[in-house]
């Protein structure tokens, strides 16, 4: 394995995720370069290597692993198979990137974390949030103080549901949007605050629309109350007709400021005969339609790689991290448990032996 030139990588999975990881790394190749993929749905793997000119594909990730060029490996898998491809990574030494949410368990969190401690390599969560061009602009202004003290920070994600299958599946998925979603606006918060002691959760959620295809909640909103004072609001719904929506708010005693993910940079166009594509979650291109322009570059996944490709050559230090990913899962245990319990619950939360955080929900006496 080598230490100079580019990293290579390898990417866990096929689909959606992968896709975008396999993009994000050609328009920023610098760094890095995927040099294998690995699905274990037939034929998946090569068509993604075909697209991409990835030379190498496979249908057990295991064997991915045992190639020796291979640096970085990136998960795009389901949920939960997090933890276990995070050992065998960490086992054959070697970097991993890990796509939110971290895991299903606090425990596979702690296990993850202190497996690539003890094997020498990065875990790094990839939260392509603290990377969003527009957001990260925000958190400079606040940084050197445009709003004064920030009292509250709110993010919103909303469409009308995920790409793949499993995610409805809560025991693959570990929960519904606030497990899917919610862990984007919870790590934000976290995050644009400069990660101060969270104090309790208290979260509102239901299954409106999608009942007929999922045990888990399609649409939720949760407070967090941080030591300091400061507020986070998160939206999140799998329940909204018409696209994605995705935006920031930030308020400040002396200012705020907001950002809408996709306005800006879209436009509006009407369309009675349709086109090829708008933008993510979009149902339809007929009618009134916003669509983007280098959609992945404002989402900031370009950027997030590039980051963790660089950390692994030790040029800079990890600004996402799985502990990072921890404290967002202790944070969505407290979560589905305030509403299962219709009360704020009080950090450290901690429950053993939760087999997925919905379950808190489902069933509030667990």
């Amino acid at each position: 394995m080598s230490n100079k030139g580019r990293v290579k990588v390898g990417i866990i999975g096929s689909r959606f995720e992968a896709d975008i990881h396999a993009e994000s790394f050609r328009i920023m190749p610098d760094e890095a370069e995927v040099v294998a993929v690995a699905s274990p749905t037939p034929g998946n793997a090569e068509k993604l290597a075909k697209k991409y000119d990835i030379p190498q594909f496979f249908t057990d990730y295991k064997k991915m692993l045992a190639e020796d060029d291979i640096e970085m490996v990136t998960i795009t898998a389901p949920n939960y198979l997090h933890a276990q491809m995070t050992i065998d990574i960490a086992n054959a030494g070697k970097h991993v990137v890990c796509e939110k949410p971290l895991c299903m368990t606090l425990e596979e969190a702690d296990l993850m974390i202190e497996t690539c401690k003890r094997k020498g390599v990065l875990l790094m969560y990839a939260e392509e949030l603290f990377f969003t061009p527009k957001y990260v602009k925000a958190k400079e202004m606040a940084d050197q103080g445009a709003f004064g003290k920030v009292y509250m920070v709110k993010q919103s994600e909303k469409h009308f549901g995920p790409h793949a299958p499993w995610f409805w599946d809560v025991n693959l998925s570990g929960g519904g949007v606030f497990m899917d979603m919610g862990c984007h606006g919870i790590a934000f918060c976290y995050w644009f605050l400069d990660r101060p002691e969270i104090k309790n959760i208290y979260c509102q959620m239901a299954t409106n629309v999608h009942a007929d295809k999922t045990k888990g909640e399609d649409n939720s909103i949760c407070i967090i109350e941080f030591a300091n004072g400061a507020v986070g609001l998160i939206e999140d719904s799998w329940a909204r007709r018409g696209g994605m929506e995705d935006r920031i708010e930030v308020y400040g005693e002396g200012g705020f400021t907001y950002a809408d993910l996709h306005m800006g940079n879209a436009l509006p166009t009407y369309s009675e005969y349709g086109y090829g594509y708008a933008v993510e979650k979009a149902p339809t291109t007929k009618g009134w339609t916003w669509p983007v322009y280098e959609e992945l570059w404002n989402y900031g996944f370009p950027q997030e790689m590039y980051h963790f490709a660089r950390c692994v050559r030790g040029k800079e230090e990890p600004q996402a991290a799985g502990e990072d990913g921890r404290i967002v899962q202790e944070v969505l245990y407290a979560g589905y448990k305030s509403a299962g319990a219709g009360r704020k619950i009080e950090l450290p939360f901690q429950p053993k032996g939760i087999k997925k955080p919905i379950d808190l929900w489902l069933k509030p006496k667990v």
